[in-house]
């Protein structure tokens, strides 16, 4: 599958690194450094836009290095590119660590990964089929 890129970046596109990757990194497209406190939010431009065919998402993953390393992780989890957004992609990273961390221009900091979905029409009913897990939830199969 090909994805239309425009790149208003001096960085190059996104690439997978090895042949087993499923992401590719995000540079940070700044002028100048971000001091990035902790606990503090910040938007991160990239100075990319795509275009997705409709059947598919692009999802913002975090870097791990940086957020086991740093704490620095996304805000919102994993971001969400819908197949008609033609807008910059912006990555929203947050501080989770105990020390400031200085994002620089060109820096990897968070990877894009494209996912197939299925659209789904959600019918309304007053019972579910039963289960042998039933409605156990947290902790109920053994994880503690």
């Amino acid at each position: 599958m090909k994805i239309k890129v425009v790149n208003k970046s001096p960085f190059p596109l996104p690439s997978y690194k090895t042949p087993g990757s499923s992401g590719m990194d995000l540079y940070a497209n700044i002028e100048n450094s971000i001091l990035l406190k902790p606990l503090e939010r910040v938007l991160i431009p990239t100075g990319l836009y795509i275009s997705i065919p409709e059947g598919y998402e692009a999802q913002i993953r975090a870097r791990s290095g940086l957020a086991l390393k740093h704490g620095i992780t996304l805000a919102n989890g994993i971001g969400t590119i819908d197949s008609d957004y033609r807008g910059e992609i912006g990555v929203i990273l947050v501080n989770l660590g105990q020390e400031e961390y200085v994002i620089n221009r060109g820096d990897r900091i968070a990877q894009l990964v494209f996912v197939k979905y299925e659209r789904v029409e959600l019918e309304e009913v007053d019972t579910l089929d039963n289960t042998s897990r039933g409605a156990g939830g947290f902790g109920h199969t053994g994880y503690k």
